[in-house]
């Protein structure tokens, strides 16, 4: 028995980036501001995957695809073996082999279906305009990214718990090889042709590449914001210049219909203010905003505010509704009294293009 060298640097490097993007790209979701970064890392592991799919076809021993062992037999009699005398194996054993074959298709199934919610939920990136004929079927969307991906998180994790086991139950050196490249073996080592050494660079080179650019050039293709820039000057002039000389200029799509007609129909009782306008105005204005209404809109934000509201219930103020509350619950009360901020409806605090109709999670800024 000899130490051998069995996975070369790029097979080692990408390994780990795979480890660590997978990571993070599945504690991100739950931060509504690192949504592009979450999109980003996604498509960083396809990116990946792919790469490994073509060194899966290259002559590289090991690593190849015409290498891995997907007998059902060897398959049984490895899984039963777990806790006793197991077989060594150089390369891929037969439950590993299995796993990144099915990690590799589940990463694939899931980056797909997060680009499509992306763009059905979101209306963002490559299907961006998909948004405005999908939009209500979101939650379909994002349930089943969600099934694949919490299907991929279980092979990982059995993946890593073979791993592990492999290690304490058998003292193999199967993870130990992903950091120097060496096992235990009397089988010939991996030698890579300079073709091979030049792909590796090139591909681990091409990923931290498209991820960066990701971050940084935010109008790139796979992650662009496709919601229409509003300008609500030429849209309606006489909604723009009644409302924004007062205060922020809120999106019709914020309320429904009925909060607009009675809010339109009671400007002398303003919030404590007499907003009264001349009959003309006052019906042009209505008109604009019961058109644009959150029962008109595709957004996110327009479709749960109206899931949240108790249609008995007339919202004359968008920091009334249900979600608005629940979506901003676990911001402490004395922020908003802050000088730079000064009340809950002051949204372009947080959301600086909101008077342009955009309430992307991506522009939120920290506070």
């Amino acid at each position: 028995m000899k130490k051998i060298f069995v996975w070369g640097l790029y097979t080692r490097v990408s390994h780990v980036l795979l480890m660590v993007m997978m990571l993070a790209v599945f504690l991100t979701p739950e931060v509504k501001r690192l949504l592009s970064l979450h999109v980003a890392l996604g498509y960083t592991l396809a990116l990946l995957f792919l790469f490994r799919i073509l060194w899966g076809f290259m002559d590289v021993k090991y690593s190849k695809f015409k290498d891995f062992n997907f007998s059902l037999s060897d398959l049984k009699a490895y899984m039963f073996s777990i806790f006793g005398n197991k077989k060594e194996h150089i390369g891929h054993n037969p439950a590993s082999s299995y796993a990144i074959v099915a990690m590799i298709v589940l990463t694939f199934l899931t980056v797909a279906t997060g680009a499509l919610t992306y763009g059905v939920k979101e209306g963002m990136g490559i299907f961006s305009f998909m948004n405005h004929t999908l939009f209500r079927d979101m939650k379909l969307f994002k349930e089943v990214h969600e099934l694949f991906s919490n299907v991929l998180m279980a092979v990982i994790f059995a993946h890593i718990a073979g791993v592990l086991l492999d290690k304490f139950l058998h003292k193999s050196r199967a993870l130990e090889s992903m950091v120097d490249g060496y096992k235990i073996g009397n089988e010939e080592g991996v030698k890579l042709t300079w073709v091979q050494k030049a792909f590796g660079v090139v591909a681990i080179t091409l990923s931290l590449f498209a991820f960066v650019y990701m971050l940084v050039a935010p109008n790139s293709l796979l992650i662009a914001d496709g919601n229409q820039k509003m300008d609500y000057a030429k849209e309606n002039p006489a909604f723009y210049k009644e409302c924004i000389s007062c205060h922020t200029l809120y999106p019709p799509f914020l309320l429904p219909s009925k909060s607009w007609v009675s809010m339109m129909d009671t400007l002398q009782n303003h919030f404590g203010d007499d907003a009264s306008l001349d009959a003309a105005t006052t019906e042009s204005i209505k008109a604009f905003l019961v058109k644009n209404s959150a029962e008109t809109s595709t957004k996110e934000s327009s479709m749960r505010i109206l899931a949240s509201l108790d249609k008995e219930k007339t919202y004359l103020a968008i920091t009334e509704t249900p979600f608005w509350k629940n979506r901003h619950k676990e911001i402490d009360k004395a922020v908003f009294k802050r000088a730079d901020i000064g009340k809950p409806s002051n949204c372009k605090a947080c959301h600086d293009n909101i008077e342009n109709g955009l309430l992307n999670n991506r522009d939120i800024k920290p506070i």
